[in-house]
């Protein structure tokens, strides 16, 4: 069996934990800083090897959005909710049902402190299931009236830090003829690699799916199996799966110039960071890179301007990344440690304007 994850330093204001009434499956929300506003983050569900490691995975996921929606200049906090599956586990559509309602319970329990929505695993539909037991959802479909799949403005954010990326190690943001290599083919990596192959990259890909295969011939890209994507020699790589990826030893073997890409908590370790600089890697950190769909999910459903104007805030993504690299070469630290800097800044002035109410 698989090691267990070290559960990271607590400074969560709370965590519910729970085994929902009708699944019968854990279920975690975790609320890490309401001190910008109702916090928000999705809903992820996954198959864990034990309910540890799904608790962990709640409560860093919880305390990256924080820094996501700071960075991203939202009236928002940080949470995230989880439901974890034993492995081997397979969910009929009656039980993953039960187990939306069960989060929407756990969800409202929180009184409002934290908004959900759809993440890994879960979809805008499940998302309606969710909101019979609480409002405290965004993300609803489309045909409810609500504002639908956020893959596509996630993916518009990675698009334009990806060329901002590209700026700063290449010297142009031209994605033409540039390697590029997509590590996850999911809702938003696949987006993000239709919309490279057309603007002429040379694309390798990967995907622990191997029926994404199909989706790799059709964009002409090369496809690797996903132990080696990290061999291929790259201008950019982009880790667009699931998180922890960079190791020690995968940063150690790393042939790219730069790495941009939507997945959580990519690097395994804070230390990634130094190391990939250390190695002369442009790191462009992941809660900036890939926070369009919480920024429209959250302006959507606040109102806050219209579907351009909300989309326009996303592609504005581009010129916060390009922020923080000024920062880091002012201030003789990493990209990740200039993003943190920002965030910190935004969550110190939120609570320094609470402490006057």
């Amino acid at each position: 069996m698989t090691n267990a994850l070290p559960l990271p330093d607590f400074a969560h204001e709370r965590v519910e934990v729970v085994t929902g009434r009708r699944s019968g499956l854990f279920i975690a929300v975790a609320l890490h800083s309401s001190v910008l506003g109702s916090a928000l983050g999705g809903a992820r569900l996954w198959t864990y090897p034990r309910w540890s490691d799904a608790l962990g995975d709640a409560l860093r996921l919880s305390a990256a959005m924080t820094l996501k929606n700071a960075a991203a200049g939202l009236d928002a906090g940080g949470g995230k909710s989880v439901i974890g599956l034993p492995e081997g586990s397979v969910l009929d559509a009656d039980r993953r049902r039960a187990a939306f309602l069960d989060l929407g319970d756990a969800v409202e329990s929180l009184g409002g402190l934290y908004r959900t929505a759809e993440d890994v695993g879960s979809t805008t539909e499940d998302m309606l299931v969710v909101s019979e037991r609480t409002a405290h959802v965004v993300g609803l479909p489309d045909a409810v009236g609500g504002s639908g799949e956020p893959a596509g403005p996630t993916s518009l954010g990675v698009y334009s830090s990806l060329v901002a990326t590209l700026e700063r190690a290449v010297g142009s943001g031209d994605v033409a003829g540039r390697r590029i290599t997509v590590a996850g083919l999911g809702q938003v990596g696949g987006r993000l690699a239709a919309r490279l192959a057309a603007e002429g990259a040379v694309l390798t890909v990967t995907d622990v799916n191997p029926a994404k295969r199909a989706l790799a011939a059709e964009l002409g890209a090369a496809w690797v199996e996903p132990g080696e994507v990290h061999l291929v020699p790259a201008d950019v790589f982009v880790p667009a799966g699931i998180g922890g990826v960079l190791t020690d030893d995968v940063i150690e073997a790393l042939d790219a110039r730069a790495v941009c890409g939507p997945a959580n908590n990519p690097l395994a370790d804070r230390s990634g960071a130094d190391r990939l600089a250390a190695r002369g890697v442009l790191y462009s950190p992941d809660f900036v890179v890939n926070a369009g769909g919480v920024i429209y999910l959250d302006l959507e459903a606040k109102r806050l301007g219209s579907r351009e104007e909300i989309m326009g805030r996303v592609a504005g993504i581009g010129d916060t990344l390009r922020r923080v690299f000024d920062e880091a070469d002012a201030r003789g630290v990493t990209p990740l440690a200039a993003a943190e800097g920002l965030a910190a800044e935004r969550l110190r002035v939120g609570a320094a304007a609470n402490a006057l109410v």
